[in-house]
């Protein structure tokens, strides 16, 4: 109403004006004649120019101006009024608004029994006005309370990064004698606010922090992709929000974040608070329920950190490094996934420092943020050898009966051009299955060989891919690694600098292929893969953590995981089970030694050891073991950088897992006399 009669007064004034403007102005001279006889005036031209006819027409003409004036001026008013009041309401309360977003805390991540692996806690945040910015005593207070220089204190209050009217957050986790302190002098601290807010928390320390992940402040680029993403349902992200930025917590970002709570408040003409309205609370991100077993988990960690301390102290004391994952072969949930060397998501609640992320970034440390177990890549060294079976029984360049004669160095391609069995006294005669439970490299040799010289020359390469080597599993894990299955295009292609003699493929290409040594490399997931499809009948399912999705509230589940195959590859049931039988005798026949770290256990076993020479230093050692034997329910597969022979380091590993899964640990002392 106020606009109403403002617009009416505005009306009133025009016209006043333009009268008193007529008046003053408007009359001008009139032009009379008088005829010598004094008689009465008369117009001069004949024409009615009189005084009292020119002020009527100026007067109508005023009257018609004027009136076109107020017309319009309220046919204005009445589209202000009537038409447009909705739109101009909508402003003017727009204009002494706002909406303060308030963040929702993150679901919670728990392992299948339901033990949490991150969670949230409550965190004593002290919050000021971006008036105490310009208040030097008060920032320099607030400082010494909190343990903060007075520049930084300053600083987080300009930061405008959770909006312009938001209360800007000037520390977390503050102690409680400086809250009692801001309490206590209230009257002091008038535009300072202690409020209870949440903080990411991981109570299980370092325990699968490469599954979990960590969180941190989202990015510029983060921000920006998700405000271009239309899709609905997205997550309307704003400065200043906390995101997962690896692991699970990256995955699943969308399920694990909450719903912003919205705090509608009244601003003066400066954009100051000057009171507060509506409020609609914040909504928690649904609970996540991983295929982890924390158990399980702890004993893997365990027992390759204890390795790997072991190794380094006796043999290489470079060997700091390594990874371990066991999969249920008959679903692909990841029971446990470990990696060296470790780090705790902890450091990156609440902002992680220069120092630690420079320390969490290097070479030194070994660069304790990625995730071997899916993202290092490594030659597969023996544990490759019964998918060389496989493909030279399939292309029948090789057969159950076959047999070849190891003496410790092989001369296929010519004496000039030689190549020793791991074992250089050799084993005597072997076949298929004798090959792959003493690893024999010279059967190996053979079969590269026979495929060199075959219509098929890359037959190992495309029975690699079927088994999805160079290809990802698929996991739902950020960052994971395909690996790499050469050929001749890719080596004709990747050493450009070097002779055409020198980039051509060659008969040793296909024999180091054929022993897992070369340029083929591997993740410890797809071998675990690998191992998982033997143990199915060629049968793979897709490798993943994500166990089940918890409502907010309430119990049952809002999702439920759906296994899925990765692969499935036709296998002939008679080569299967000589591959089988191979694998069994590695773990009781190939040395008395290794075989007292298995003969312990109530379930038979069948596994594969490995050691892949590397450029620089000692090799890394593998093991991939499958139980029950005859009818199998997991696999463990383990790599270690530097780690030496697979089945004095890496085998270790394994046996303690699946004592951990079986609760039958490993009793023997021996020290394993295999050299693979």
């Amino acid at each position: 109403m106020s606009m109403t009669i403002l617009i009416v007064l505005a009306c009133v004034a025009v016209a006043v004006v333009l009268i008193i403007i007529f008046f003053v102005f408007g009359r001008g001279e009139t032009r009379f004649t008088f005829d010598i006889g004094g008689s009465a005036p008369r117009a001069a031209g004949g024409s009615d120019t009189s005084a009292d006819t020119n002020f009527k027409t100026r007067l109508n003409g005023l009257a018609i101006f004027s009136g076109a004036v107020v017309t319009a001026l309220l046919a204005k008013l009445w589209s202000m009024q009537l038409l447009s009041s909705d739109s101009y309401t909508q402003q003017a309360e727009s204009n002494r608004t706002r909406t303060i977003s308030t963040a929702a805390p993150r679901g919670r991540i728990l392992d299948c029994n339901g033990v949490e692996l991150a969670t949230n806690r409550s965190s004593l945040t002290v919050t000021a006005d971006s008036s105490v910015a310009d208040d030097r005593l008060k920032c320099q207070v607030l400082g010494n309370l909190i343990g903060m220089p007075y520049m930084a204190v300053r600083r987080k209050i300009q930061d405008t990064t959770e909006g312009a009217q938001s209360t800007r957050t000037v520390a977390v986790d503050v102690s409680r004698h400086a809250v009692a302190y801001i309490k206590e002098r209230s009257y002091l601290f008038e535009d300072v606010e202690v409020e209870q807010r949440t903080q990411r928390l991981y109570p299980q320390g370092t325990l699968a922090a490469h599954v979990l992940g960590y969180t941190g402040t989202i990015t510029s680029d983060q921000l920006d992709s998700s405000n271009s993403d239309s899709d609905e349902g997205t997550i309307d992200y704003q400065s200043g929000d906390v995101v997962g930025q690896s692991g699970v917590e990256y995955q699943y970002e969308s399920v694990l974040q909450g719903v912003h709570g919205e705090q509608t408040v009244y601003v003066d003409a400066d954009g100051n608070v000057v009171d507060y309205a509506t409020s609609v609370e914040p909504q928690s991100g649904s609970d996540i329920m991983l295929t982890l077993d924390v158990t399980i988990q702890k004993a893997a960690e365990d027992a390759l950190s204890s390795v790997i301390s072991t190794v380094r102290s006796s043999t290489n004391p470079n060997c700091t490094s390594g990874s371990v994952i066991c999969l249920d072969v008959t679903n692909g949930d990841v029971i446990a996934m470990a990696s060296m060397p470790v780090y705790s998501p902890n450091v990156f609640v609440g902002g992680i420092s220069t120092t630690d992320w420079d320390e969490l970034s290097s070479d030194e440390s070994g660069y304790p943020l990625l995730n071997r177990a899916i993202s290092g890549q490594y030659p597969s060294a023996s544990t490759i050898k019964p998918l060389s079976a496989f493909a030279a029984l399939d292309a029948d360049l090789a057969n159950s009966s076959s047999e070849w004669d190891c003496t410790g160095y092989w001369t296929g391609f010519g004496a000039a051009y030689g190549q020793y069995c791991w074992k250089h006294s050799g084993h005597g005669w072997m076949t298929v299955q004798s090959g792959i439970t003493f690893s024999c490299d010279v059967v190996f040799y053979e079969i590269g060989k026979a495929f060199y010289y075959s219509d098929d020359p890359e037959g190992l390469q495309e029975t690699y891919r079927k088994w999805n080597l160079g290809s990802l599993e698929q996991i739902d894990l950020p960052n994971e690694a395909e690996g790499r299955v050469p050929d001749a295009e890719w080596k004709w292609n990747y050493f450009t600098s070097s002779s055409d003699a020198d980039r051509s493929w060659q008969g040793g290409d296909t024999t180091n292929l054929a022993i897992g040594q070369g340029d083929l490399l591997v993740t410890p997931l797809q071998m675990a893969c690998v191992y998982a499809g033997i143990a199915n009948g060629g049968v793979c399912y897709k490798p993943h953590v994500l166990k089940s999705v918890q409502p907010h509230e309430g119990l049952g589940s809002l999702i439920e995981y759906k296994s899925s195959e990765i692969f499935n590859v036709d296998i002939d049931q008679a080569n299967l089970a000589l591959i089988r039988t191979g694998l069994e005798g590695v773990i009781y026949e190939e040395s008395s030694s290794q075989a007292s770290h298995w003969t312990n256990m109530s379930e038979r076993v069948a596994g594969k050891t490995g050691t892949a020479e590397v450029s620089t230093g000692e090799p890394d050692a593998w093991f991939v073991a499958c139980v029950p034997s005859d009818a199998p329910k997991y696999v463990v597969a383990c790599c270690i950088e530097g780690g030496g022979y697979g089945s004095q380091s890496a085998m270790l590993v394994v046996r303690d897992v699946i004592g951990t899964i079986y609760n039958e640990p490993d009793t023997s002392t021996e020290s394993s006399s295999a050299d693979r």
